[in-house]
This record gives C-alpha cells, sequence and structure tokens, in this order.
C-alpha cells in the first residue's frame, strides 16, 4: 500500500524575487510477521509463524483485513512503514 501527500507548500512573493518550495512524503507500509499470542488465556507465550501479512480478500472488504496464512486480523502483525521524503525548491527569478 502506497500513499503520496504533500506535507509543506510555501510561496512567497515580492517586487524583486520569489521562491516556492514543495514537500512530499511517499510511504510504503507493509504488515509482516503475526504476534499474537496463542498461549495468553494461560499464561504463555506461542506465536503461529506466520511471516507476512497477505490479505484473504479484495481491498476495501472486510476480508482484507484478515490473514489469508494465519487467520489472525491485520492489526495482529507488526506494522513496517517506509517513508521517503521528496522537496523541491525553486529559487528567486532574477
Amino acid at each position: 500500500m502506497k500513499r503520496q501527500m504533500v506535507i509543506k507548500q510555501k510561496s512567497r512573493k515580492s517586487n524583486t524575487s520569489s521562491w516556492t518550495t514543495t514537500s512530499s512524503a511517499i510511504s510504503n507500509i507493509r504488515y509482516v510477521e503475526c504476534q499474537k499470542n496463542h498461549a495468553a488465556n494461560i499464561g504463555g507465550y506461542a506465536v503461529d509463524g506466520c511471516r507476512e501479512f497477505m490479505a484473504s480478500g479484495n481491498e476495501g472488504t472486510v476480508e482484507a483485513l484478515r490473514c489469508a496464512a494465519c487467520g489472525c486480523h491485520r492489526n495482529f502483525h507488526r506494522k513496517e512503514v517506509n517513508m521517503e521524503v521528496v522537496c523541491e525548491y525553486s529559487p528567486p527569478n532574477s
């Protein structure tokens, strides 16, 4: 899942110069290993070994939040966010 948004946009104009700065961030979100503790009700700790979330349905449906490999909800899988920030600067016109 990729998401792109504009974080900051400035514009300044005067008689002699103008400049513009635009920054945007692109974040790539992955859900990796399942961390659901299956032995919590008996005071232990045991995970099922599922290494990566795989949606069992199409995006936008309830099934998309359920893992096809282990059957857990997506919230039990560790969320990994990779973020890339892109900055653009336009120097003043002279």
